[in-house]
């Protein structure tokens, strides 16, 4: 019994796709070194600057800041800080 495909079925299978997504080239994997949520929370001076993300980056670290006791922003500073320590 043949299984039913569609009208394009198999000429779908045999073209070659391109996802954009993909990295290109050689990769490696790199060791993570970012802390977790927990430890993003210490004080230190700090500049007002005006920065967008994304809804569900900032839902993130809303929802890891009430569950830290801690406030987001200071969560956002420190990971960038910790960016910055570690590529400087």
């Amino acid at each position: 019994m043949e299984q039913a495909t569609g009208g394009k079925g198999k000429d779908i299978m045999k073209k070659n796709r391109i996802d954009r997504d993909m990295p290109i080239g050689d990769l490696k994997r790199v060791k993570d070194f970012l802390p977790p949520p927990g430890e993003l929370v210490t004080p230190e001076d700090t500049v007002k600057i005006t920065l967008r993300l994304s809804q569900s980056s900032i839902n993130y670290f809303k929802e890891q800041a009430r569950k830290y006791h801690t406030k987001y922003q200071r969560m956002l500073r420190l990971l960038i800080d910790r960016y910055v320590e570690r590529y400087s």
